[in-house]
């Protein structure tokens, strides 16, 4: 039986975690199947923003704790969780969290990886490593960076729960929503995603990955280089026209926001 469905509509592809009953535990089946998913997305021209979400109460519980036991190394797998986060951090398109659920360890470094999430209010957060032996060690690459050094020591140390609140605080996640505004409040985000040129939103997300590991004359050099490039383009010179002429652009013209 699938653990993620895949579906897309409109420029927007939306994968599901789907292992209810497991609580959506980062299964060598679940990851596969996640990883596929992603593949299929990236290799579709026609899909613009990635939506990942879940069905269930919990959004993602962690490590399969028992298929790690059975095999402390890489849980009997061809990669890890780093290469996982790596693909969805060095993607073109942007990724949007639909947290529709719990998220612990693992789930944490799911929830915070992608570009923009929004979280259920009800839902909770912990960085439960510690309280069954390890540590928080491949998603602190993708948490560490959002997260003040002291919400994080307390966090990776104590190993206790939070609310989703906490965790846009600490800047894990971007905002919460009630459950009867969680829709609308993805779809804002989409619909704002879905009105940015392609490529634009591709060289913002390089430019947010990359900018943090220069050093301000490379930095400078970088940017300026990329900022005359992105001008002289195809996409800029017809985003520029379509604001002179107050219409949408062409990326932009199914895109029913304002």
């Amino acid at each position: 039986m699938s653990l993620v469905e895949l579906s897309a509509n409109r420029g927007v592809a939306t994968i599901t975690l789907g292992d209810v009953e497991r609580r959506n535990v980062l299964s060598h089946q679940l990851l596969d199947e996640l990883v596929a998913a992603i593949d299929r997305v990236e290799h579709d021209d026609g899909v613009r923003v990635v939506v990942l979400t879940n069905a269930g109460k919990v959004f993602c519980a962690g490590a399969d704790l028992s298929e790690r036991s059975a095999d402390p190394g890489t849980g009997g797998r061809s990669f890890d969780l780093s290469e996982l986060f790596g693909r969805i951090r060095g993607s073109a398109k942007p990724y949007v969290g639909r947290i529709a659920g719990h998220c612990v360890a693992g789930g944490v470094g799911l929830a915070a990886v992608v570009d923009i999430a929004v979280a259920l209010d009800s839902a909770t957060f912990g960085f439960t490593e510690v309280r069954v032996g390890v540590a928080p060690a491949m998603i602190a690459v993708v948490c560490l960076p959002k997260m003040r050094d002291a919400d994080a020591r307390a966090a990776f140390l104590r190993g206790r729960r939070f609310s989703a609140a906490d965790a846009a605080a600490m800047g894990l996640i971007s905002s919460v929503a009630s459950v009867d505004d969680l829709d609308g409040a993805v779809d804002a985000v989409v619909t704002d995603l879905l009105a940015g040129g392609p490529a634009a939103l591709a060289a913002t997300k390089k430019l947010l990955r990359v900018l943090p590991t220069l050093d301000p004359a490379a930095a400078a050099s970088w940017t300026a280089e990329l900022s005359g490039r992105l001008f002289a383009s195809d996409e800029a010179r017809e985003g520029m026209s379509a604001y002179l002429e107050k219409r949408r652009p062409a990326w932009d013209r199914d895109n029913a926001g304002d």
